[in-house]
């Protein structure tokens, strides 16, 4: 073990596993994705009701935002801790550190804690998220590992599936505290798995020099960044001091950031792997998968509660049509790399299909059926198939082996940070839209009719108890934010499409070719794009 721990840390090929022995640690894998893709959609049909318990309508993002910012900034961190510690170690503690803000975040009183707690919960799913990553790259060489992280991509649907359905549950039947208590028995089952599992993965170079200087200048330009998507328009004015002084900070920050990691002798991202094209650009649609997918799924169920008057418990299972076509486009796309090495179609098939699936959704008001949105949801799901494993396949195939923890960490960071400021920008504008169109047209409505209420105290149960003219106001009001939302999603999303037809086929390298530290794809290196080729 200690001869493969020490090729492996000096960049040199990781040994075979059988297939056997690569499904035992999937296993583990599988257990750990489900934990974190869980959480999220367990969460995401209680956030009305937590928000009417709590309070607080303009924090409403920041249950989301708070963990993915979390899990962005940790995300490079914990990539390159796996490279110098090793895999199993840091895997194992982020397990730990998730289970341990899980449990806070049920005995959360007030919104401001809920949101501490939920970014102690990040801090662990940045480790579960970039570490079943480059589990998979060390064990699977990128020819094969489209059919297996087909298997891992396919989770995400799944979670997103009976994650819903569980949260809806318990918001409805039990209370929405359980929604976080519910990850204890997922987490311990992880937990146990991965001990054993995970055994027999390299041990890292035992060189811990961590760049805690890079890694502090990354959550400070990350943190002002999303404070200014999230507080522009809405708690301060765009060209107010305060957002103009964030943006200057942001600046200072990302350009220091830039200056320590090029001199770092250990840095958390090595900003080499961004001179390669192809990680570059796969870099960029991360960002915008991230964006336009948890924009998606965070506000999809304030429409349907809201307009459509569905239970958070049949909001979860409304988004199934989206989560299966996800889950059978993931699985499809993974077989077809494995079996003939080309991938360039998905990203751009991806692309095409997300900024449809968005815009359909923009288009819905309050006389749209479940069935149609159902039918949009297709449309989405598709897209977000073909993106998620392709995106991070290309990433990982145009990286040095030696670096492959930290450039997965680094591609898992911009999908996470294409997250954080797009449900922070996209709930920033959904408040700002609600808040004004409701303004603009209750009075009347509540003069006339009786009906007095509090937008940021607003939950399902308590519109259904308002005067029919009140409610229908509010309802246009909801789907005016959404309509606002997805419209600018969209707009991403087809941006994206630019990206990926740039993306340029590098044959997929087997381990051999990875051998050398800087080994680069056949036909490609780390400076100059290889020559294009169809697929």
């Amino acid at each position: 073990m200690e001869s493969t721990a020490t090729k492996t840390a000096e960049g040199e090929a990781p040994p075979r596993f059988t297939h056997r022995e690569i499904m035992v640690t999937m296993s583990g894998l599988v257990i750990a994705m489900l934990l974190a893709m869980l959480d999220n959609m367990i969460v995401a049909p209680a956030l009305p009701t937590i928000v009417g318990d709590l309070g607080g309508l303009n924090h409403l993002a920041w249950v989301t935002t708070g963990y993915i910012l979390a899990s962005t900034a940790a995300t490079p961190i914990w990539g390159k801790l796996g490279d110098l510690l090793g895999r199993r170690v840091t895997f194992l503690s982020s397990i730990v550190i998730f289970l341990i803000g899980s449990v806070l975040c049920g005995m959360s009183q007030n919104m401001g804690e809920l949101v501490g707690f939920r970014a102690l919960q990040g801090l662990g799913a940045g480790g579960l998220m970039v570490g079943v990553m480059a589990v998979m790259a060390e064990i699977v060489p990128p020819r094969e590992r489209g059919k297996y992280q087909g298997v891992l991509m396919a989770v995400m649907p799944v979670a997103m599936i009976g994650g819903p359905l569980a949260g809806g549950f318990i918001t409805d039947h039990l209370n929405w505290r359980w929604a976080f208590y519910v990850n204890l028995p997922l987490g311990i089952a992880a937990l146990a798995v991965c001990w054993f599992t995970l055994a027999k993965l390299s041990r890292g170079t035992g060189k811990a020099r961590i760049d805690w200087t890079g890694a502090a200048l990354l959550t400070i330009w990350i943190s002002t960044l999303v404070l200014i998507t999230s507080w522009g328009g809405n708690e301060y004015e765009w060209g107010s001091a305060t957002i103009i002084g964030l943006a200057v900070l942001t600046v200072l920050a990302f350009v220091a950031f830039v200056i320590v990691e090029r001199r770092a002798a250990e840095p958390i991202m090595p900003l080499a792997v961004f001179n390669n094209r192809n990680f570059s650009l796969a870099g960029a649609l991360s960002f915008i998968v991230g964006f336009a997918m948890f924009g998606g799924v965070t506000f999809l169920p304030q429409f349907q509660q809201f307009v459509q008057g569905s239970s958070a418990t049949n909001s979860g299972l409304l988004l199934m049509p989206m989560m299966l076509s996800s889950m059978a486009v993931s699985l499809a796309g993974g077989a077809v790399i494995s079996r003939t090495g080309r991938y360039r179609a998905l990203p751009i098939a991806g692309t095409v299909l997300m900024a449809a699936g968005l815009a359909l959704f923009a288009t819905m008001d309050i006389n749209t059926t479940s069935a149609t949105t159902s039918l949009y949801m297709v449309v989405l799901g598709a897209g977000m198939g073909c993106l998620m494993q392709s995106t991070m396949l290309i990433a990982q195939n145009n990286a040095p082996l030696r670096d492959i923890g930290a450039a997965t960490g680094a591609a898992t960071f911009l999908r996470n940070m294409g997250g954080s400021v797009g449900v922070s920008l996209l709930g920033s504008l959904y408040a700002t839209t609600l808040t004004d169109s409701v303004t603009s047209h209750m009075n009347p409505a509540a003069g006339a009719s009786g009906g007095q209420f509090e937008v940021a105290q607003m939950t399902p149960q308590a519109l259904k108890g308002l005067p029919e003219t009140v409610q229908h106001v509010f309802q246009q009001a909801v789907s005016d934010g959404v309509g606002e939302v997805f419209a600018w999603g969209a707009a991403v999303a087809a941006a994206g499409l630019l990206i990926a037809v740039f993306i340029r086929h590098v044959p997929l390298r087997g381990f051999d070719s990875a051998a050398k530290p800087d080994a680069a794809p056949e036909g490609t290196d780390q400076d100059t794009p290889a020559p294009a080729t169809a697929g």
